[in-house]
């Protein structure tokens, strides 16, 4: 049952996979490896520490290795999440705020670009959101945050601050934010979602933050399947290294629990330790570089076809990029969820919809890919834009208003190759668009799905066909 959902599911063995603000890298056999192996996978999570000596070096030099790369003081890798290690940050500042005589403080200023983990993750850790918008270059707006700070200056806990922005772009006045915040009488917490775009070129330290979370799921190569299990770690200065989870069983911080285990999943740890060491000091360095090459060069290929909604001031983006669709629906009669399900049919998984701007693909590509995959992509995105003109002109190549390649895909192998076929296009424009999709052809397992009643209803179906 297991296998035969696998070979249903796309993975970086058949394509890349654009998401953006997911980091979807390669995740090396040889990191892991140690998972198979009994002397990592068969400890229990509360063996006394004199049985697991050599777990308990991995565990410290990881952590050490982690608070270097942030340029911070301090390690916890208790939290089990991204969303886990941003309430296990904002709890550090809490509890530092409170044992400091500053329990008062209770607001927490986030850019209206945020993710959306963390308005709920200061909510669950009893924090009021004040959102702070964002200029026409997708930076935060400074004047309005100078005003905000200033405004709840005397009840600011903290403001929560994403880099490079979830916008793609690295805020060129990000030392600035941080001076203005801490001026302010609040601490600095980076979201380390977008960190494969810092490391070893600068770090959460370097820029002002007093306390970040780390994505070994992104930036550190654990896979991603079945949506976890993930591992969040966050790091500190040492003002606030006092207060990092604790657990009621094992002498590990002193601060609130916010996992069931000490150290949240060890049998994790080996992955990221090993991705570490491998790649050593420059190698994790050359990692940001290419995955902020690989970004800039999909953004200039695509262009002028594809418009990039933000770039920094030197026209260039971070490590991903945000394709603008926002006119197509009115100019093409296709909109941005038609391309993305389209570009299933040629073989890619979607990238990111309609966030953080609605109507928009955000694509990250990493650094795992190579020159000849993203122009395959690129290739699939052109060969989409003239589908889309073709359906505008209404000359027939694309199909109907009604009934055309974008509104129908993606196409299954079931329907391709089903004695009825109604539709006005060809079932060789349906699967192959493109000469090189025959030899590596991934045929989409469901057709077109309602997004919405999907992310609202659970839906039971059979995998029998």
């Amino acid at each position: 049952y297991i296998k035969t959902l696998e070979t249903r599911d796309i993975s970086l063995a058949h394509s890349m996979i654009p998401l953006g603000s997911c980091t979807m890298k390669l995740n090396a056999a040889v990191e892991l490896m140690p998972l198979s192996w009994s002397q990592w996978n068969s400890v229990h999570p509360f063996a006394p520490a004199y049985q697991v000596e050599g777990y308990m070096q991995l565990i410290k030099d990881l952590e050490h290795d982690l608070s270097v790369i942030t340029g911070l003081d301090a390690c916890s890798l208790q939290p089990n999440s991204g969303a886990s290690g941003e309430y296990a940050g904002l709890t550090v500042i809490r509890s530092w705020q409170k044992e400091n005589g500053q329990e008062h403080r209770n607001i927490a200023l986030i850019p209206s670009s945020a993710h959306g983990t963390n308005p709920a993750s200061a909510a669950m850790a009893g924090l009021d959101i004040i959102i702070v918008g964002c200029d026409e270059q997708g930076n935060i707006d400074i004047e309005e945050l100078r005003e905000k700070a200033s405004q709840y200056k005397d009840s600011l806990s903290c403001m929560m601050i994403t880099y490079p922005s979830t916008h793609g772009v690295f805020e060129p006045a990000i030392r600035e934010i941080c001076d203005i915040v801490h001026q302010n009488g609040g601490l600095v917490y980076i979201d380390g979602a977008n960190m494969n775009a810092q490391v070893g070129i600068t770090n959460p330290g370097i820029l002002g933050a007093d306390v970040c979370h780390l994505n070994l799921h992104k930036t550190f190569s654990m896979p991603h399947g079945g949506g976890g299990p993930g591992v969040g770690p966050i790091c500190c200065t040492k003002e606030l290294a006092p207060y990092l989870p604790g657990h009621p069983l094992v002498d590990c911080g002193g601060g609130k629990t916010v996992a069931a285990t000490p150290y949240g999943f060890p049998l994790l740890l080996p992955i990221t330790y090993g991705y570490i060491k491998l790649l050593g000091r420059d190698g994790l360095r050359r990692v940001s570089e290419y995955a902020i090459m690989n970004a800039n060069y999909l953004s200039k290929k695509l262009a002028p076809a594809y418009t990039t909604l933000y770039c920094g001031e030197n026209g260039l983006v971070a490590h991903e990029c945000i394709l603008d669709l926002r006119h197509f629906g009115k100019t093409y009669g296709a909109d941005a969820n038609d391309v993305a399900k389209r570009l299933m049919d040629y073989g890619f998984h979607a990238p990111t919809l309609s966030f953080p701007v609605h109507d928009t693909l955000m694509v990250e590509p990493t650094e795992s890919e190579s020159r000849e995959e993203l122009d395959r992509f690129a290739d699939a995105m052109l060969s989409i834009l003239e589908e889309c003109k073709s359906l505008a002109e209404n000359n027939g190549s694309s199909g109907t208003p009604e009934d055309n390649l974008l509104k129908n895909a993606p196409h299954t192998a079931f329907e391709v190759c089903s004695d009825n076929w109604t539709h006005p296009y060809s079932r060789e424009k349906a699967a192959y668009p493109l000469p090189w999709i025959v030899p590596h052809k991934f045929w989409p397992p469901v057709t077109r799905v309602d997004n919405g009643y999907g992310d609202r209803n659970l839906v039971c179906c059979s995998i029998n066909r």
